[in-house]
């Protein structure tokens, strides 16, 4: 097979966060790439944002099936010893968990290597250390089909069986270098001998400006934007708290959120509406919900100032978007954000579930033009020398082409021949 062709694997895809996925896989088919787009299910209606989503769920095969008849076909050449081995480390819960996961898995492992199999395809990249994960390592184990991983956030977020997740990859990488120490520590030698450092970024030559930033000018209303989902690792209480206390101390701001909660509408976000209630904010926050990236990109060169102060950041992409747009950008000195923001440098990070360091910072953003020309303008230079979506995709072509030999066979089925094709809805 040529190698420029494998498979491209994203849980859910394409939800309300994936618009990195997106410009990722535009970046690798300038390159003459072809990526072949697998995911997991569909996400939940409310959640399918953006203008592109039917063509990206146009062309992905969806991999979820309880079929008995995969399971059957798969279970005898399942690693056994391997997956006991990995249960023994789990306690609790936590074994039956992964045991569990296996059993539902197992299936789509199987249509996964029947799919790349079919289409000449010998390597995926799963772009998650979830179930995703764990379907590409029973297809490795069951079929040969070479896999490797990134790593978005802390392993703690992506469930039991990391070792067995991970040590068949033939590359890793993380999104910061916090998480690569942190999984190396926890992996010990199920850690791959190559692991790379490789943030996700935006299109830069997008995400710009066509005319001059302007701050808030005296007596003005404060236009803040936030862009994350709808949970509450996200920080929206603290702003909605932070809020309250500005308006207090006289300074008029009014504070826009685009995202979801993952039940579509139907969970975090009712309780948000409560808390905007409670603390009498009606007339001063407006939820969005999800909405495509145009419209983010209008609220953002619309804003004053950007503001996310999660509890829990891998890195933060919206971070990289408002700062690209050379937009003042506050948020919490919390896990990998460092990496990305110099605090008083090119944005301002805060204490977690701090609200009232939070309206200070943002008062003091309203009141000084200067800094918030100098930090959107350092921002905006972070951004385009160290997170570009260009670079994700470079680093993409380099391993791949390094693991996978050109002239390696894909993985075998012992059904190859009666394979039906993708599937475009989850069955």
């Amino acid at each position: 097979m040529p190698d420029t062709a494998f498979a491209y694997l994203v849980p859910q895809f394409p939800g309300q966060t994936h618009m990195f996925f997106w410009r990722e896989l535009r970046a690798l088919e300038a390159q003459g790439m072809r990526p072949v787009l697998f995911s997991t299910t569909p996400p939940a209606a409310a959640l399918i944002a953006h203008g592109w989503s039917a063509a990206a769920m146009a062309r992905t095969e969806y991999l979820a099936t309880r079929s008995l008849r995969q399971l059957a076909a798969i279970l005898p050449r399942l690693p056994f010893g391997r997956i006991m081995a990995q249960a023994a480390l789990e306690t609790g819960d936590d074994r039956r968990t992964f045991l569990r996961d296996v059993l539902i898995c197992a299936p789509a492992a199987r249509r996964l290597a029947q799919s790349c199999a079919a289409q000449g395809l010998t390597h995926v990249h799963v772009h998650s250390c979830g179930r995703a994960a764990l379907i590409a390592a029973l297809a490795h184990h069951a079929y040969g089909l070479n896999y490797s991983l990134t790593l978005h956030g802390s392993l703690s977020d992506y469930g039991v069986g990391q070792r067995f997740k991970w040590q068949g990859a033939s590359f890793v990488s993380t999104v910061t270098h916090r998480l690569q120490t942190q999984a190396a520590t926890l992996l010990g030698d199920a850690m791959p001998a190559r692991a790379v450092v490789q943030s996700m970024g935006v299109e830069t030559d997008v995400l710009r400006r066509d005319a001059p930033y302007v701050p808030c000018a005296p007596g003005e209303v404060l236009r803040l934007f936030s862009c994350a989902r709808l949970n509450h690792l996200k920080g929206h209480e603290d702003s909605l708290a932070a809020l309250r206390l500005m308006l207090d101390a006289g300074q008029p701001a009014q504070l826009t959120i685009a995202g979801e909660d993952d039940d579509g509408g139907h969970g975090y976000r009712r309780q948000l509406e409560q808390r905007i209630v409670a603390l009498g904010l009606g007339d001063h926050v407006r939820l969005l919900g999800a909405i495509d990236a145009e419209a983010v990109r209008a609220q953002l060169l619309d804003a004053h100032v950007f503001v996310l102060p999660s509890l829990h950041e891998a890195i933060g992409v919206a971070f990289m978007e408002a700062m690209s747009c050379a937009l003042p950008t506050v948020g919490c000195d919390v896990d990998g954000v460092p990496e990305l923001i110099t605090s008083g440098k090119d944005g301002i990070l805060v204490p977690p579930h701090d609200p009232q360091a939070l309206a200070d910072t943002l008062m003091r953003l309203a009141r000084d033009p200067a800094l918030c020309h100098a930090l959107g303008t350092a921002g905006r230079a972070r951004v385009e020398h160290g997170f570009r979506a260009q670079d994700g995709a470079d680093m993409l072509i380099r391993e791949i082409r390094a693991k996978v030999p050109p002239d390696q066979p894909p993985p075998e089925t012992l059904d190859r021949n009666s394979y039906q094709g993708p599937s475009r809805n989850a069955a």
